[in-house]
């Protein structure tokens, strides 16, 4: 069995679906009830008591860790979930990182995930580490003022990175549980190109068939946002970044290709699935 956290978000969502099409036997994890797939057992618990998950992980044989927002808080201690897995007899954790732990290790929440990384490959299971840039869903923020007026409101204009598609992310991740020729690597994640917060908006307001006007954020007012649903340390963190990608921040990986046999999907292939969001 393989249990999945964060089973109904952006990247847990398709990875359920994905295994469960695929046959294999699926716990999804969740802190709130919410429809699964046919065949997949649904388990509400808490990431932030690990002990909450012992029931979801009796009998697993496979961990897929996504951390909630607030386990990337000054003071948590995800390493707990770990443990857990290792007492319920858990062989193999495919954990969600992030790319800031190899191009700005010295951040809040990178050190955090660093320490996280450390206390999975010592702890005696077989691993795989996934370790994605910015993600394409991220613009799902900017969905009410683009439905209400269509607007997108965000900082750094002009300044892009290559944003990856979240299902793209569920594609890897289901290889690492399914396939044990990804055991014991750590795969960077891309999407295809660069792109802009402004050619984001633009290839929204193609999708929509009507236009779309983009409007630049300071600094402190996308950090104002941003913190209403996130700890204030990924906030910064996450803004460094977009400010000011650093060359490594740039670069698009060929690790979806090498795991996938293919190319990452373009951001506007996600806009395209996701464009009733907008509307």
């Amino acid at each position: 069995m393989i249990v999945v956290t964060g089973a109904t978000g952006n990247i847990g969502r398709p990875l359920t679906r994905l295994l469960a099409e695929s046959g294999e036997r699926v716990t999804a994890v969740s802190r709130h009830t919410s429809a699964v797939p046919d065949g997949v057992r649904h388990v509400v618990a808490d990431l932030a008591e690990p002990a909450g998950l012992k029931p979801a992980l009796a009998g697993a044989e496979s961990l897929f860790l996504l951390l909630s927002g607030d386990l990337h808080a000054t003071g948590a201690n995800p390493a707990d979930i770990i443990g857990e897995a290792a007492a319920g007899g858990v062989r193999r954790v495919v954990l969600l990182s992030t790319l800031g732990v190899v191009t700005r290790p010295f951040g809040t929440t990178r050190i955090a995930m660093r320490a996280l990384e450390d206390t999975l490959r010592e702890s005696g299971l077989e691993w795989s580490i996934l370790r994605p840039g910015g993600f394409a869903s991220n613009a799902l923020w900017w969905a009410e003022s683009v439905r209400a007026q269509r607007v997108v409101a965000a900082p750094f204009g002009d300044v892009g990175v290559p944003v990856i598609d979240p299902a793209d992310i569920a594609a890897v991740a289901a290889a690492c549980l399914l396939d044990d020729r990804h055991t014991g690597r750590a795969y960077e994640l891309t999407g295809p190109e660069v792109i802009t917060p402004r050619r984001q908006t633009e290839a929204i307001a193609a999708a929509l068939g009507s236009p779309v006007r983009f409007q630049e954020l300071t600094r402190d007012e996308a950090r104002a946002a941003m913190t209403r649903s996130m700890p204030a340390e990924l906030a910064d963190d996450t803004l460094d970044i977009l400010g000011s990608p650093s060359p490594a921040e740039l670069r698009v990986s060929p690790d979806v290709q090498q795991v996938l046999g293919r190319p990452p999907r373009p951001f506007a292939d996600w806009v395209a699935r996701n464009v009733a969001a907008f509307r």
